[in-house]
């Protein structure tokens, strides 16, 4: 009886699971990021792969479900290039927001999957937008290093990320010398002082009783968190927006040569960017910062993005701020935005190619994820339909596809919506939402 029942549960786990449909996405303008549009092609799903990208007039295979998308609009996901999906219900409430660690005695240590919520609500709000996955990072709390942040996947239930620990993040500049002390010189202590622990450890050079002495600043946990980031295997995010406080992170590559840098935010990059191309570090920037709001952000202008991006710097758009007025969903008008820059007197943005790869194939480069962000055969089935150009904001999706399924097009708004739209049919129920 014992033989059979583990016979049954091996069957059982060796069982496929439920095989996705076989679709054929035809008529639209396709976007594949890997050249120039095709026009009036077909997109074929299988598996959760993209298959093929066929020319107009293509026959549609047998064994396909024909999507007719003509006049449509069809592109990769939007891929967010950071953001904090999935670990913040309500900003302002510390029991609804999972990326900070205000008191924690761990810093580099802490891992955001742990804290994740697939079923939070501005995922689905997101997602109807053509949102299809996300890089999901912490934010610095008691110390300078935040965490490791994840990536994740915006598709109905599913649980893992796309990948756990995907990166470092720690604060530089005003936030950074903020939480050191209260002056940059503290601040880079301190990120040396974790660096260097973590190199100590690598090398086999911290004695058993180390992490017991009173005076060091960084506790085991944290420094072995750090050993990833010296060998490059996980890159090190570092929010920094002063054009010095960029030179100044830049010479960590020379003390640490098997490190990747990632900046976030990068308000002054345009004044740094020919040192940024040449060093081949990559921006995550949210593109709409103009104003000297702080004194690190002085040479703050609307042509950051544009001028990076001219100079040969891998640029992503992402939302970097807690701010929740800066949400994902937004991300193809910030693109779009981009665009229009190019064409105002003294500006400069980017072509229509440059501002979507910039939400889409860019974020996914950065973080060595060649299979996002574009529609090639091999690459994942995440997959939007628009009614139009995605950077006009007169344009919607229409179907959004993650990983090669159809997803729902509706969230709590959406269903708040017909609820309390005028003429909706009276239910009875009382003025209130309800599960």
């Amino acid at each position: 009886m014992r033989r059979l029942l583990a016979v049954a549960l091996a069957l059982l786990l060796a069982a496929p699971t439920v095989a996705q449909e076989r679709l054929a996405i035809a008529g639209g303008r396709v976007v594949t990021n890997t050249g120039a549009p095709v026009e009036g092609g077909t997109v074929l799903l299988s598996g959760g792969r993209v298959e093929a990208v066929l020319p107009a007039g293509a026959a549609v295979p047998e064994g396909y479900r024909r999507i007719d998308a003509a006049g449509k609009w069809v592109t990769p996901g939007i891929v967010a290039g950071i953001s904090q999906l999935g670990a913040v219900e309500v900003h302002a409430v510390d029991e609804a927001n999972e990326t900070v660690a205000r008191t924690a005695p761990a810093s580099a240590a802490l891992a955001l999957e742990t804290g994740l919520d697939p079923d939070e609500t501005a995922i689905a709000v997101t997602r109807i937008e053509g949102v299809t996955a996300a890089v999901t990072a912490p934010f610095p709390g008691r110390t300078l290093f935040a965490g490791q942040g994840a990536i994740i996947s915006l598709g109905e239930g599913e649980r893992a990320p796309i990948r756990a620990r995907a990166f470092q993040h720690v604060a530089y500049g005003e936030l950074g010398s903020r939480i050191a002390g209260g002056s940059r010189p503290a601040a880079w202590a301190e990120i040396l002082n974790a660096l260097d622990e973590a190199q100590r450890l690598r090398t086999g050079l911290v004695s058993p009783m180390r992490d017991q002495h009173r005076d060091l600043r960084v506790t085991r946990d944290d420094a072995e968190a750090l050993v990833p980031v010296l060998t490059g295997a996980q890159p090190l995010l570092v929010r920094v927006n002063k054009a010095a406080d960029i030179r100044q992170v830049l010479t960590l590559r020379a003390r640490y040569p098997g490190i990747r840098l990632v900046l976030v935010e990068a308000t002054e990059g345009w004044i740094v960017a020919d040192e940024l191309a040449r060093a081949n570090v990559p921006v995550i920037a949210l593109g709409m910062e103009n104003l000297p709001g702080r004194f690190e952000t002085v040479g703050a202008t609307m042509s950051n993005v544009g001028r990076m991006v001219a100079a040969g710097v891998k640029v992503a758009l992402g939302t970097p701020d807690l701010d929740a007025s800066f949400q994902p969903r937004l991300l193809p008008q910030y693109a779009g935005n981009m665009v229009a820059q190019g064409r105002l007197p003294g500006g400069v943005g980017l072509s229509w190619d440059q501002a979507f790869a910039a939400i889409s194939r860019a974020p996914a480069e950065i973080f060595g994820l060649s299979d996002m962000g574009r529609l090639a055969a091999g690459a994942r089935a995440d997959v939007v339909i628009w009614s139009g150009d995605p950077l006009e904001l007169s344009s919607a999706p229409e179907a959004v596809f993650i990983g090669g399924r159809s997803q729902p097009m509706e969230s709590r708004q959406t269903r708040l919506a017909r609820r309390y739209l005028p003429g909706q049919p009276d239910t009875g129920l009382p003025k209130a939402w309800t599960r």
